[in-house]
């Protein structure tokens, strides 16, 4: 079988190898849809990472059909759709350093258990939005820890492709209000059509000001300026503009949760922000996320489908790696199997 394996820096090659062996208690999944993820770029770019470092298989973001079940698996059948959990992955790590790569024919599910290793999906879904499964479960569990609800009033910076779960999954815990700021227009326009009640173009507009339009005012601190009545800041840009601009605008304990990567350390005033009593939270992964948020997907996959730019054939892959490695030339690559 094929399968695409990083083998030096910033060196991939699509290699033939040996199908896993299957045993009774593993499922046998044919993939057909993977997504590219930036840290796919981080892996090829250092030569891939322990314990497979020079020998990385890719791709951690894995949807496919099953083509063999192991008399002792459960709760599935030859010919199901499925979303897989890398990171449940008995022989380590899909795609982050584990013996297999979601960039490949197939893949083995060892001791495979529904709910743990996979989840079954309609099959009416898109494999290129399928595929989606795995990135919107670190936005929804960004939006998880911002303790986000009904009712809530909440502003995302940055409209990538988590930004943009994170909008959706706002909205399906019954935020209120969801705003999204980016400074790409087309982004915004994929913003609005996921569902954000509002946009803000913050190379042309104030934001604090604009937040302060569409979400009310509160009083600050001691006579200070009012500031917006926005309950919930998502990070998913990681620049420190948004940092500096969130601290800024939050009002008296808001809650600010930091899902992007941020490359280089960002000086905060805890002085400036002691008064507000803010809440800022960090998320990483998704601890028990990543079978929740399919549901969230079943329900709105047509709002997802909005997220992918670019669905490119296996055939093409290393086209793909290229598109998604160019800052600036696409948003979310797919890659897809015949």
């Amino acid at each position: 079988m094929k399968t695409v394996t990083v083998t030096a820096p910033d060196r991939t090659e699509i290699q033939e190898v040996e199908p896993p062996e299957v045993g009774p208690a593993d499922l046998v999944v044919q993939m057909k849809a993977c997504g590219i993820c930036g840290s796919d770029m981080l892996y090829i770019h250092v030569g891939g990472i322990p314990p497979r470092q020079g020998d990385t298989r890719l791709g951690h973001e894995p949807a496919g059909e099953v083509i063999r079940v192991g008399a002792e698996v459960e709760g599935v059948q030859v010919g199901d759709h499925v979303v897989i959990n890398p990171m449940a992955a008995v022989d380590g790590m899909i795609g982050n350093g584990g013996a297999q790569g979601g960039l490949s024919d197939v893949l083995v599910l060892r001791d495979a258990r529904p709910g743990v290793q996979f989840r079954v999906v309609p099959k009416e879904i898109p494999w290129h939005v399928v595929a989606l499964n795995e990135p919107m479960a670190v936005a929804y569990h960004g939006v998880n820890r911002s303790g986000a609800g009904v009712g809530t009033k909440a502003v995302v910076f940055g409209a990538g492709p988590v930004g943009l779960g994170a909008a959706i999954g706002l909205k399906s815990k019954g935020a209120e209000h969801v705003v999204v700021v980016d400074v790409v227009p087309n982004r915004l326009d994929k913003a609005v059509k996921v569902g954000a009640d509002a946009v803000i173009n913050s190379a042309e507009e104030d934001v604090i000001e604009r937040l302060k339009q569409l979400h009310g005012e509160v009083p600050g601190f001691m006579g200070r300026a009012n500031r917006p009545a926005t309950d919930v800041y998502i990070d998913a840009a990681g620049v420190p503009a948004v940092i500096e601009t969130a601290l800024r605008a939050m009002r008296h304990r808001g809650v600010l949760t930091v899902i992007a990567v941020h490359k280089k350390p960002v000086p905060i005033d805890f002085q400036e922000i002691l008064t507000t009593e803010v809440d800022i939270r960090m998320s990483m992964g998704y601890p028990t996320e990543i079978f929740e948020v399919t549901d969230s997907i079943i329900a709105d996959w047509d709002k997802y489908q909005h997220i992918v730019s670019d669905v490119v054939p296996f055939a093409e892959v290393e086209r793909g790696l290229r598109l998604a490695a160019t800052p600036g030339a696409t948003d979310k690559v797919v890659i897809t199997f015949d």
